[in-house]
């Protein structure tokens, strides 16, 4: 059975913004933003390291990792946890690299995660709580948005 569904492939594939959390070798939370997140198969999501040095250090000490990633507009997302693992030299990273490169990514990739994701759950904004709608929701915050 497939974790990672084609409709969270497909969340994913449209989102450019995700959140990483990894603990440090103190047990503090670490939390790094990251524009390269991508379901690469049904169990693994990756990522690009342009500019992570706490995160493949935290990583190298301890493997768990949860990743945030919610479309802004909707307030609706996922959450995923698992264990993380630092590749370079690999076909998979020449594989993933690639990937990266036909997107059009051009800054320099010193490694790349792969996260063996354990589970995936929605993430909804309270504001459904409230029964609003979607569409009220993404007008709230396109209004937002638009006002800077």
């Amino acid at each position: 059975m497939s974790i990672i569904t084609n409709k969270i492939k497909i969340f994913l594939s449209t989102q450019k913004l995700g959140y990483v959390a990894t603990v440090s070798s103190k047990g503090k939370p670490n939390i790094s933003p990251k524009g390269t997140i991508i379901a690469w198969s049904s169990e693994l999501l990756a990522f690009a390291n342009i500019r992570s040095p706490d995160t493949i250090i935290n990583l190298q000490n301890n493997p768990f990792i949860e990743i945030n990633v919610i479309d802004p507009l909707s307030r609706k997302g996922y959450l995923f946890k698992g264990t993380g693992k630092i590749i370079k030299d690999t076909s998979m990273y020449d594989d993933i690299v690639n990937y990266y490169r036909n997107a059009g990514i051009q800054s320099p990739i010193n490694s790349i995660v792969i996260i063996n994701v354990s589970s995936v759950s929605e993430v909804i904004s309270p504001l459904y709580d409230l029964g609003k709608t979607e569409e009220e929701i993404k007008l709230k915050w396109k209004n937002f948005f638009n006002n800077f």
